[in-house]
Formats: structure tokens, sequence, C-alpha cells
């Protein structure tokens, strides 16, 4: 069985563990500001995973395409120190605050440049927006099939097959390649990759092309930004909390009943 090509599309975004208090919404400008360090969207780590497994398997090479608004390199290099072969960043200001139309539609003029290619995976959806569209949408304009929620991939002879998670379990479906599988996180976290290995990545030089509107559309009246109507800040969740002290269990339990009759 000959190699196959995979292209991994993968995002960046702020690190969806950051505390809750490090969150800020602007209603004026209506903008959510959160300060983390960006990382790779855990969604396309579980996706990445599942390329190394097919690749492990079978052989091929691995193409990461990244998207998005100041993309950073030093970010997504984690993904050539976990196995993927080719890195290829998509960064333009026209690019940025994209809906989900538009923003397949840059990658599948992406993957039009790259040219050949037999496999596309995806995260289920975003960490960030979790709108879970831009991979079927993706698979539509490339006119390739489409398989959603892959908890498993195997590749064999010119086809691919999955295992599709459902509510009630999963079912096994079979599509001919070229394909696109959106991966869901039943596949399982993307390996470790130790700081050895990841710091002597960042140090040697490694040509990472960087495409912007002019390599990719040429008409960029078709491209749509997302238009917030409103945005309203979360609840405030801050809460007070009190100890308890005393002598003794009872006196505490004591002390205790008399806050819940002052609470009321």
């Amino acid at each position: 069985m000959k190699e196959i090509r995979i292209i991994v599309c993968a995002k960046q975004i702020p690190d969806p563990e950051a505390p809750f208090s490090n969150v800020t919404v602007n209603v004026e400008k209506k903008e959510v500001i959160v300060d983390a360090p960006d990382v790779i969207s855990p969604y396309d780590e579980n996706a990445l995973e599942a390329a190394i497994r097919i690749k492990e398997e079978v052989g091929g090479k691995i193409t990461v395409l990244s998207l998005g608004r100041k993309v950073s390199d030093t970010v997504l290099r984690k993904t050539l120190a976990a196995g993927a072969d080719a890195l290829i960043l998509i960064e333009d200001p026209a690019f940025e605050r994209l809906d989900s139309n538009s923003v397949a539609y840059v990658l599948s003029r992406a993957i039009q440049k790259i040219g050949e290619y037999d496999l596309i995976l995806t995260g289920r959806q975003a960490g960030d927006w979790d709108s879970g569209q831009v991979g079927l949408i993706l698979a539509e304009m490339l006119g390739i099939p489409t398989i959603s929620l892959a908890r498993s991939i195997k590749v064999d002879d010119g086809r691919v097959l999955v295992e599709k998670t459902i509510p009630v379990g999963y079912e096994v479906v079979e599509a001919g390649l070229p394909a696109l599988v959106t991966v869901s996180n039943e596949v399982g976290e993307l390996r470790y990759v130790s700081r050895t290995r990841m710091m002597g990545l960042l140090k040697r030089p490694i040509p990472i092309p960087k495409w912007g509107s002019k390599d990719l559309v040429t008409d960029l009246e078709i491209l749509k930004k997302v238009q917030l109507i409103e945005l309203s800040p979360p609840p405030d969740m801050r809460r007070e909390c009190a100890f308890i002290e005393g002598a003794s269990p009872e006196d505490k339990a004591d002390k205790l009943a008399a806050v819940f009759k002052e609470i009321g």
C-alpha cells in the first residue's frame, strides 16, 4: 500500500483551561479577552494524534495547516515535535474574524494549493467557538465524502474505515479516499512531547511557509466576517466563603446553624 498524504487542520486558541478570572468581556467592543497562553485546540490535537497513528501503521506524510490570527509557529511547532512532517501557516488581516463558511473557503484554497492529498482530518469542533461547522463545509467545498465524530480511524486499500461516535455507542462507516474525517476526543490525547525534543525543534531552523490573502484568495469580497449583534458578560460567579471555627464539632454545628438562621 502506498504511503498516504494526510492534511490536519489545527487552530491556535487561548488555553481553554485558563481560569475564569482570566476572561474579560468588553461589551462595547464586543470582544472576549482571554489572558492565557496560546495552545493548539484540543480537538485538533486529537486529529493530529489520529494522523500520527495512521502514519505509524501504513506510512505517509502529515501536513499541518493552521489558519488564524497572530498564528505562532512556536506554538504550532509542537505538531512537528509530535510527528507531523510539515507545517503551513495562514495569516492575513483579511482572514480575521471570518465566519465558518469563509474559514472553510480559505482552507479549501490552501489545500488546493498544497495539491494532492488522501485524507483530511479536523477536530470535531474548535475549542473556542465550538461551532463544529468548518470541517463539514470544507469537505463539501472540496467535493469529497465526510465522516464526522470519529473515535478511531483505519486506512486500507484506498478506503478509510471509521468508528463514528453516536449517542448510544458507535457505528462503523466506510468511505473511499480522498475523504475528510472530523475527529472526536475519544481518539485520545496527543502523545507526550518531551521538553528536550520541543526545545531542540525550536532551536533548529525549519522552513515554515506562511501564506496570506495574495497566495490564496483573489476576491476578498466573498469572505464574510462574524457579526456579533450583542455580547453580554457572564453572570457574577463570585461567592463568599466563611470558615466556621469552634472548640468542638457540636460548637461548630451550633455556629453553622446560626448562620443558616441569619441567612433565612
